[in-house]
């Protein structure tokens, strides 16, 4: 790509865009309002005129929600995996066809991957202007199907779903036409037969920011004076090289996550990737740079309490990222794809970590060089 593509990635926060009506939920007054952001893919909204950042499919998508203390987005179900990234604030998250009776609360920092084919439901217990990432996976998610109680308040409030997930709203005077086929809610006989899933079974799936267990051998340039990051595994196979690297959730979701932090002054060295990547800044400060088709490219990242900027880093690009700032930075890395990602370090970087006697071994993890050449006599 070239300079002006690349800078069309950056996802600033400044700029993101909403709509308070993606969902037939905007018309039950415990549900409203509720801000839904489209950054990477459209999501599930059923509102044509959602403003999406960038459409380029990823093999994943990625949104965003906000909404007052107090407020809920009601129960609802998907086809493809549902990851809610904490960033801000405390958040009720529900599950189970009542989901007042299985539950659980997550805090900034906190990622949470709920199963498919299961209802969930989430609230917000914190401040008013808390936040959250969703990660769907897959480029087709296969839709939402909401649960017959937010069908049920929506139609009494006069907002309607059709079969084709059209939502119609007459509350401004205009008829629901005639010919319309309404959306039939599932029955009790079709919930009933949902899987169930304990509190127990549930939290296994609550990657807590607290126990992340974080690396200093996760990628080959981390023992390179300067350079110095680690990384966390949360969902699926990722990016890190340790031998070790287990991620608490490990099922095919269409996409990783893994938490990135470089110290004051680091930086990950020049290397490409076969896939597509997103990184949402969480902390600090982050520049990177890519090699464009005429050029060097150069993109700061800045985040505070209250704001996080994200960059969607093209497959196959050379880039480095470098934290600029006097904290460490912390990156949320989303990579497309399930099997484990293959880095490509630039040769010079390979050559250092050797000097330093540090090496990738056969199965693609960091090992002391010595062992790995012992092995190839």
């Amino acid at each position: 790509m070239n300079r002006q593509e690349l800078q069309e990635r950056f996802i600033p926060f400044s700029g993101l865009r909403y709509t308070t009506e993606a969902f037939i939920d905007y018309a039950i007054e415990e549900c409203s309002p509720k801000y839904n952001y489209a950054l990477i893919g459209p999501g599930v909204s059923q509102n044509p005129n959602q403003p999406v950042s960038l459409r380029e499919p990823h093999g994943f998508q990625l949104g965003g929600v906000s909404m007052p203390h107090g407020k809920t987005n009601p129960p609802h179900m998907h086809f493809t995996c549902e990851i809610f990234m904490c960033f801000r604030g405390e958040w009720r998250l529900m599950w189970g066809f009542n989901p007042e009776e299985k539950h659980t609360v997550i805090g900034e920092g906190d990622v949470v991957s709920v199963p498919t084919w299961i209802y969930r439901a989430f609230r917000n217990v914190g401040v008013d202007d808390g936040f959250l990432f969703s990660g769907l996976g897959r480029d087709d998610t296969g839709g939402i199907l909401w649960g017959p109680w937010t069908i049920a308040k929506a139609r009494e409030a006069g907002v309607y779903l059709s079969e084709d997930y059209r939502m119609i709203d007459t509350r401004h005077g205009n008829p629901l036409p005639s010919d319309v086929r309404l959306l039939e809610p599932m029955t009790p006989e079709d919930i009933a037969a949902l899987e169930d899933w304990s509190p127990e079974r549930m939290l296994g799936r609550v990657v807590r920011h607290a126990d992340l267990c974080w690396s200093a051998e996760a990628l080959l340039d981390s023992v390179l004076p300067g350079h110095g990051a680690e990384m966390a595994p949360a969902v699926g196979l990722g990016m890190h090289q340790g031998r070790a690297a287990i991620p608490p959730v490990a099922n095919a979701h269409g996409m990783s996550i893994e938490w990135l932090r470089i110290p004051p002054g680091g930086q990950v060295g020049r290397h490409q990737l076969m896939h597509k990547q997103v990184l949402v800044l969480k902390q600090g400060q982050l520049l990177i740079k890519i090699e464009a088709d005429d050029g060097a490219f150069e993109q700061y990242l800045s985040a505070n309490a209250n704001a996080w900027d994200s960059y969607a880093m093209p497959a196959q690009h050379w880039h480095s990222l470098h934290n600029t700032g006097s904290e460490p930075a912390l990156v949320l890395v989303l990579t497309a794809g399930d099997e484990k990602k293959t880095i490509q370090w630039c040769p010079e970087l390979v050559a250092q970590a050797a000097a330093a006697g540090w090496a990738i071994d056969a199965n693609g993890c960091t090992a002391p060089k010595y062992f790995v050449d012992r092995a190839q006599r």
